[in-house]
């Protein structure tokens, strides 16, 4: 099928430009084809049955990176599955505050990511600041499983464990972590009736949703853990949902937190929390 062939069998799913976007996405990552080979039909020497069953898919509301196994998160691919969300560009500006503030530190800065999912924030982390030691937990096995999978193909040390962020924690020795950093589930149920079809449908519901009535249910867990477990002038970091930040920072507030700040993300929504524990 040409390139042209390929977003317009598309149309009854995506307007025409996201559609060129899902497929060119789907040649690059996935057959590692240029936009120049595109063009020049190399997509038409891909077999019909193979390229028809990724329309199919991709017709049901599957995201292109699901199909393709692979997503792109800063200058990095990631392996995804259903098991773990999708990196998001939002995710990757946490991914440089955390930089940003820990790269600051001396010696071999300890950095812990609470619910690591594909491990995408906690290997950009240890690649990025490769003296830092680096400690991801998630509650899910099998997303444990991608991350770790993803660590080994990107060569990042990163020690994974598993851990309910609602449960008891472990308790960190020593000067306790320089940087916690979080993208915790933040969605509440009720909002699922407004949500694109290709989150809802596809990702772990388990790594979006938190109670109606408990917005807030992991912030609160994970902001005990870190007003105590932080080193002197530690930094928590916290991907947030816009609808709830004021109720974070003053949460945050509450629990002895200074210089509480938030970010917008590229798409003007304030989305990230940094907030600082002294002794």
């Amino acid at each position: 099928m040409t390139y042209q062939e390929l977003y317009k069998s598309l149309a009854s799913r995506y307007p025409e430009r996201e559609a060129k976007a899902v497929i060119r996405y789907l040649l690059e990552v996935g057959y590692g084809l240029t936009m120049a080979d595109i063009l020049s039909g190399a997509a038409e020497r891909i077999p019909i049955d193979e390229m028809g069953e990724n329309l199919k898919r991709l017709l049901n509301f599957e995201p292109v990176q699901q199909v393709v196994g692979k997503a792109e998160f800063g200058e990095r691919l990631f392996k995804v599955t259903p098991d773990v969300l999708i990196p998001r560009p939002e995710t990757y500006e946490l991914c440089q505050w955390v930089e940003e503030d820990t790269k600051k530190a001396e010696g071999n800065p300890s950095i812990l990511d609470i619910g690591t999912g594909s491990g995408c924030i906690a290997i950009t982390l240890a690649l990025d600041i490769p003296r830092a030691k680096v400690e991801a937990w998630d509650i899910s096995a099998e997303a444990l499983a991608v991350a770790r999978d993803n660590a080994q193909a990107l060569q990042a040390h990163v020690n994974f464990k598993q851990v309910d962020a609602l449960g008891p924690l472990p308790v960190q020795g020593g000067l306790g972590w320089v940087s916690i950093v979080s993208n915790p589930p933040y969605i509440c149920r009720k909002e699922a009736a407004a949500m694109d079809p290709h989150v809802l449908d596809h990702e772990p519901h388990q790594a979006l949703f938190v109670p109606d009535e408990d917005p807030l249910l992991f912030y609160k867990a994970i902001g005990q853990y870190a007003s105590h477990a932080l080193a002197n002038r530690g930094s928590l970091f916290f991907e947030i949902n816009p609808l709830y930040a004021t109720d974070i920072t003053n949460m945050l507030d509450e629990m002895g937190f200074f210089e509480i700040e938030t970010r917008k993300d590229q798409f003007g929504k304030v989305r990230l929390v940094r907030a600082q524990r002294y002794l």
